[in-house]
């Protein structure tokens, strides 16, 4: 038994082999050696030799600094007012551009409020960094939900032995085979500003009422956009899982809780939900990987912008290593990333346990 056992082995380990070694080459060893660039100030093409500079690119992706501005006032102790009425302040760059504050040297305005008289201002070394960051967190906080709890009702829908049920199961799992570039061009076209089919679609069902948007050209309407696409995109393949594990349930418990006479509701929530929390799992860590992975529909679409509103840190890392030649830049931000990612998954991981 033991000789059949090690030969089992053997063959086992030797079939693994390959892919395995494809992972250190292409995964393992590229992670440390980003790791290693994150520490340096290599750039692609650059004439100056590498330094090691620490965590200086850490410190200039994430430094974050709070900013309390005073109004103005006169020789008579009153707040200064411009011609419309508004409370006048002392201009940002006396501060991040002075000698009196080096630690706020070179930051930029992120986002300020009022509070009183005066203005807390919350500055950043890197402002695009950081809406890049919120940015993804609000893709997945967003997404993650919309699209597991979509895609479970499609799963619910299908899941039934009706005649023609495969073919519904087709089209709705048809966007995941298309290309996410392809898909992406499309819906660029149906968000067209002009001649879009959304804004047509809208028009003629509010009788003209409807005027035209640019959606992918307005700040506000551009990430909730490429959220609605992305979404549609790839509920298909979450439905598939949730449909896997729909059909895991043994159908003796629905028969039971039918001799019992429970409803529709109560035979979700206590036979089909408890049956489905490990794919649930699943289904929310893929989600979220896909969605901290963010970048051929921003690539595609809109580029970055408007205004850095859909900026990523995916697109933040290719844009930064390759289109600005800054290969350190993008490895700390490749870091960072796997660091978000990596506490999210054991986060959920915990969770999971926890119940």
């Amino acid at each position: 038994m033991a000789s059949k056992l090690t030969l089992s082995n053997r063959t086992g380990w030797t079939f693994a082999l390959p892919g395995f070694a494809l992972i250190v080459i292409f995964v393992v060893l590229p992670f440390f050696f980003a790791i290693g660039l994150s520490l340096t100030n290599q750039r692609l093409l650059s004439p100056n030799p590498t330094q090691f500079v620490g965590v200086e690119n850490y410190r200039q992706l994430l430094g974050l600094a709070v900013v309390t501005l005073e109004p103005e006032r006169d020789d008579a102790g009153e707040v200064v007012r411009n011609e419309a009425g508004e409370i006048q302040y002392p201009r940002l760059r006396k501060i991040t551009r002075s000698n009196d504050y080096p630690q706020y040297r070179g930051m930029r305005e992120w986002f300020r409020w009022q509070s009183g008289e005066n203005v807390t201002v919350v500055i950043a070394s890197d402002v695009v960094f950081m809406k890049a960051l919120v940015n993804t967190f609000l893709f997945v906080l967003v997404v993650a939900p919309v699209q597991a709890g979509l895609a479970l009702v499609l799963s619910l829908l299908i899941n039934q032995k009706l005649r023609g049920i495969n073919v519904f199961r087709t089209i709705y799992f048809m966007p995941v085979v298309v290309s996410i570039v392809v898909v992406s061009l499309l819906w660029r076209f149906i968000y067209d500003g002009q001649n879009g089919l959304l804004n047509s679609i809208l028009h003629g069902l509010t009788f003209g009422l409807f005027q035209p948007v640019d959606w992918l050209g307005n700040p506000s309407t551009a990430l909730p956009a490429i959220m609605a696409m992305s979404i549609w995109q790839a509920v298909g393949f979450h439905m598939v899982i949730w449909l896997a594990g729909l059909q895991t349930i043994s159908p003796t418990l629905y028969e039971a809780a039918a001799i019992e006479g429970a409803s529709k509701w109560q035979t979700f929530r206590y036979v089909t939900w408890p049956g489905l929390r490990n794919t649930a799992v699943l289904v929310l860590i893929v989600i979220t990987m896909q969605g901290f992975a963010l970048f051929a529909q921003i690539d595609v679409m809109t580029n970055g912008g408007p205004r850095d509103s859909t900026q990523t840190l995916v697109f933040q890392a290719v844009e930064r290593g390759y289109g600005k030649q800054d290969i350190s830049g993008g490895s700390t931000i490749s870091v960072i990333l796997f660091v978000i990612v990596l506490t999210i998954s054991l986060i959920q991981r915990w969770l999971t346990r926890e119940r």
